[in-house]
């Protein structure tokens, strides 16, 4: 393969990649002409200094060496390791910018679905820092550097970002990286601890420390130190899934409320919970204003998890059914249900995407359907789904894509109307995006 050309070059950026960099085209009578360039950190409009980084089959990647004329979106990035880490990669375009490109790819991926909202959901915002409640930072030990850096990967993913701050986590976790990074380096341990998990509760903060050899009564001693030294939770985690144990306190708890419906979640520190609390709540209010429950109506919640919505529900349904595939989750939402004082929200475990026609709530009729499932849709349990008597559906997405291609489905291919769709800045300053829709039978 022929060495790529590094020689500096100026570009004009033409638009926003659904990843955050920049593109722009090669000139005419380039040996690459029309083939897209990304270029990390430029944004459209402007006129930068690049270099060329790497080359793939379908496009080239280059990085931005100086920004000649700045795009007046630009703002100036609140975190030092802006450019380096790979967590955040719009900080340098303003806030309304950002969530006006989500709505764009949302809109994008209806389109090549072949199918639009009747209207267009404002908005969705919430805090923009200190709101990454639950993540996972990677360790490494790097002998050349003789330290070990705890933080997220890099825009290389090969590499671990070495920082002294996160303004986009919690502050319990963000404004301690410097110190957990010491206290990794410290152990005995140190290079076989691959990764730490965080996760938030309203009282209580849980460290997971993954780790691929048992340790040591020092290292264990150092960890129970720290927990009580900055008041987090340390969990051990040697192997899978079931074996996570609490090292600190003995019996940690767990929890986050949801005020404005009077309740409670208890949860594992390794569970899926929503990542922004601010903005959690809010979805919830906003989604079921939209699904519109009326009394003595019954409601499917399909992909519920720990009853984030579900309880919610149960102040205003007569009946609540959610269906959720991971055993443990659905255990602890009936323990939420039953401490909440919730028997008519009942919970079942199902895997959603088999054939689910032996699952005794299948035909049970329901009054309006709400679904929040994972990056993959929900179109094989809407496939199964009988919809007749639904009066609503809610979907909540953490992929366009997908619901895009579901919200086809349900249009083309089951009749229904897709009322309304918008954008939800769960992720600020990523291009993540999570969107909502609600649908209505034609």
């Amino acid at each position: 393969m022929a060495r790529i050309d590094k020689t500096p070059f100026e570009t004009v950026i033409l638009g926003l990649g659904h990843d955050g960099r920049g593109v722009a085209q090669r000139p005419e009578g380039h040996p690459h002409a029309g083939k897209p360039l990304y270029i990390a950190g430029a944004l459209p409009g402007e006129r930068v200094l690049a270099r060329q980084i790497r080359r793939c089959r379908r496009f080239d990647e280059a990085e931005v060496l100086d920004v000649r004329e700045a795009s007046p979106d630009r703002v100036e990035p609140r975190c030092p390791h802006f450019g380096t880490c790979g967590a955040c990669s719009v900080q340098h375009l303003a806030p309304e910018r950002q969530v006006e490109g989500k709505a764009r790819m949302l809109a994008d991926c209806f389109e090549r679905a072949g199918v639009a909202p009747e209207a267009v959901l404002p908005p969705l915002t919430g805090a923009a820092w200190g709101y990454r409640r639950k993540g996972r930072l990677s360790v490494r030990r790097v002998e050349k550097k003789d330290r070990t850096l705890v933080g997220f990967r890099e825009r290389d993913a090969r590499f671990v970002a070495e920082l002294s701050e996160c303004h986009s986590i919690v502050p319990q976790v963000g404004l301690h990286l410097q110190a957990l990074s010491a206290l990794v380096d410290s152990l005995e341990a140190r290079s076989t601890i691959p990764q730490i998990e965080f996760s938030a509760g309203d009282d209580a903060t849980a460290l997971v420390i993954r780790h691929l050899e048992p340790l040591g009564e020092g290292d264990r001693a150092a960890l129970a130190a720290f927990a009580r030294e900055h008041d987090f939770a340390i969990y051990l985690q040697p192997g899978g899934l079931d074996t996570v144990a609490p090292l600190w306190p003995e019996a940690p708890r767990l929890s986050f409320r949801l005020a404005p419906w009077d309740v409670e979640l208890d949860f594992e520190p390794l569970d899926f919970i929503q990542v922004n609390a601010d903005l959690n709540a809010k979805m919830i209010a906003h989604a079921l204003a939209l699904l519109d429950v009326q009394p003595g109506e019954r409601v499917l919640d399909l992909f519920c998890g720990l009853g984030n919505f579900s309880l919610p529900l149960g102040r205003h349904a007569a009946e609540v059914v959610g269906v959720e595939g991971d055993a443990g989750l659905v255990a602890r939402a009936r323990a939420n249900a039953a401490r909440n004082g919730m028997p008519h929200v009942q919970f079942h475990a199902a895997d959603l995407t088999t054939d689910l026609s032996a699952e005794p709530w299948m035909g049970a009729g329901f009054d309006r359907l709400l679904l929040d499932p994972a990056r993959a849709g929900a179109l094989e349990v809407l496939q199964q789904l009988p919809l007749d008597g639904l009066k609503r559906i809610v979907y909540v997405s953490c992929n366009p894509e997908t619901l895009a291609r579901d919200a086809a489905y349900l249009v083309d291919e089951r009749g229904w109307r897709m009322r309304a769709a918008g954008v939800m800045d769960m992720f600020p300053h990523t291009t993540h995006v999570e969107s909502i829709a609600v649908f209505e039978p034609a």
